[in-house]
């Protein structure tokens, strides 16, 4: 139990004080280049069922493979060795520092008048068109991503972690990388990807809830609208087209008392004040204090009581 407390420590504050590495170092990268290359022979006859056996393999292969790595690294090493590798391989799933970088790379360009600077690094974390989005809805699009993103980029894989161990965190990733890749609604991807998109629909069901709660404790918690907040759970939740995105970003907006809206798509909460470069550093503070929170009060008691109830010992062997 506490090799795998340990680990989470770790590897958050890793994450905080590090970042990522470079795409070319990035195991999630290389993830992405494996699913570029494969999905264009899925095409052609049969795609649902092709596209549904990929992803399925793919999950339980990288899954199996990482579970493996843990197991062999503790046999070999110990007990030390497996904190060190699950720390290294949760690290590997989750980008709090990435995310604030990206959104500041964003404001930083707003805040030099660079508009154009701001659509282009912006369409590297959207799906959206950016190109002809104003200043405010540049900021929209960057808070939403920012609530989003806790869910996808944070707390989720810390939440399969806590629940199966590093295997679960990666097969979480695998699947949240598939999603972003193929789970379109076009026409190319559709059959090839509509497996791959429920999959992200179910894995996201119960963290992106439990992580819009958590949003309204770091709301109270640093002085935002946490009954706006609440209140824009309630009403705006089931606003997007993803039965899950709309629980992170409504509550972000409640928050922070603005508008959040994606044109022709949804409008999240109410403007009662305008998006703005202070809005998007105080996102920011919620998704950290929102994984703060996730740790110390879903996934280190999840941990434990697995623990208690010897489930760690049945999955790695842990005594």
């Amino acid at each position: 139990m506490l090799a795998l407390l340990s680990a989470l420590a770790a590897c958050v504050g890793a994450d905080w004080l590090l970042g990522d590495p470079p795409n070319r170092y990035h195991p999630v990268a290389w993830l992405g280049r494996f699913i570029s290359y494969c999905v264009p022979r899925l095409k052609g006859g049969a795609e649902k069922a092709k596209g549904a056996a990929f992803a399925v393999a793919l999950v339980v292969a990288v899954a199996l493979a990482v579970h493996f790595i843990i197991f062999v690294s503790m046999y070999l090493a110990g007990i030390v060795a497996l904190a060190v590798v699950s720390a290294i391989i949760l690290k590997i799933t989750i980008a709090v520092r990435g995310m604030e970088r990206h959104a500041r790379a964003i404001t930083s360009r707003l805040e030099a008048g660079d508009l154009a600077g701001a659509r282009q690094n912006l369409s590297m974390i959207v799906r959206r068109r950016t190109d002809d989005l104003d200043e405010l809805h540049i900021l929209s699009a960057t808070i939403e991503c920012v609530s989003e993103s806790t869910v996808d980029g944070i707390t989720a894989p810390i939440f399969y972690y806590s629940l199966i161990g590093p295997a679960g965190a990666f097969a979480y990733r695998v699947i949240n990388t598939l999603d972003s890749m193929v789970g379109y609604k076009d026409d190319y991807f559709k059959e090839i990807g509509w497996m791959s998109a429920r999959l992200d629909t179910l894995a996201n069901y119960i963290p992106a809830r439990i992580t819009a709660f958590l949003m309204v404790v770091s709301a109270k918690m640093l002085g935002a609208d946490w009954k706006n907040s609440l209140s824009m759970l309630q009403r705006d939740h089931a606003k997007t087209f993803s039965p899950n995105a709309g629980y992170p970003m409504a509550t972000m907006a409640g928050a922070l008392r603005v508008r959040l809206e994606k044109v022709d798509h949804y409008v999240l909460g109410d403007e009662q004040e305008p998006a703005s470069l202070e809005k998007c550093k105080a996102a920011i503070s919620i998704m950290k204090l929102t994984t703060l929170l996730f740790c110390l009060g879903v996934s280190a008691p999840i941990i434990s009581i697995l623990y208690l109830a010897g489930l760690w010992r049945l999955f790695l062997g842990i005594p």
